[in-house]
């Protein structure tokens, strides 16, 4: 089973250290299930512009490659002007529908305010949901005081990031046996 942790943003960096933090936890819990973290930084991706996904070349390909080959995700991005990314959206764009049908996804979001944890619910779930992509029941909300400098330290959101990597892993395990036992 392959995890993609992605880190939906091109600026900052506690986004990514939250999912990178989700990963770590998959691995201590989970060894066996291989993961990767998408840090969309370290691409140069292009604007969808509607054209067939396979058409696209070069760092977009790759990136595009790297989703369709994951089994399950946790997606991370800060909330900027009470919204995902720009980059989060383009890659939900970029990316056909039916790669995440019946996949599981997890979700993390970082932002300034504490009213942001909203667009979890607000938009990427149902982001989710029109994708035919199932949810994982938590999800972790993290605001700029439960970091100090780049770390994150607030215990109860430390505690947020075990629970969300567990459910994400025992969804997929689950769905995993249930597709095994129904061939």
């Amino acid at each position: 089973m392959k995890l993609l942790g992605i880190s939906g943003t091109i600026t900052g960096s506690k986004t990514r250290t939250v999912v990178k933090r989700a990963l770590d936890e998959i691995q201590k819990y989970y060894p066996e299930i291989d993961v990767e973290l998408l840090d969309m930084k370290e691409f140069d991706v292009q604007f969808c512009d509607g054209r067939n996904p396979t058409t696209y070349t070069g760092d977009t390909k790759k990136v595009i490659d790297k989703i369709k080959s994951a089994d399950f995700y946790i997606i991370g991005t800060p909330i900027f002007q009470g919204s995902i990314t720009g980059v989060l959206k383009n890659l939900f764009d970029l990316v056909e529908p039916q790669v995440f049908r019946h996949k599981v996804m997890g979700f993390i979001a970082t932002g300034g305010t504490y009213q942001h944890y909203l667009v979890i619910e607000n938009q990427l779930k149902p982001i989710a949901g029109y994708l035919r992509a199932y949810t994982a029941p938590s999800y972790v909300y993290a605001h700029k005081d439960h970091f100090f400098e780049n770390d994150l330290v607030d215990e109860e959101v430390l505690e947020r990031v075990t629970k969300l990597a567990k459910e994400v892993a025992f969804m997929q395990k689950s769905l995993r046996k249930v597709s095994k036992s129904s061939r």
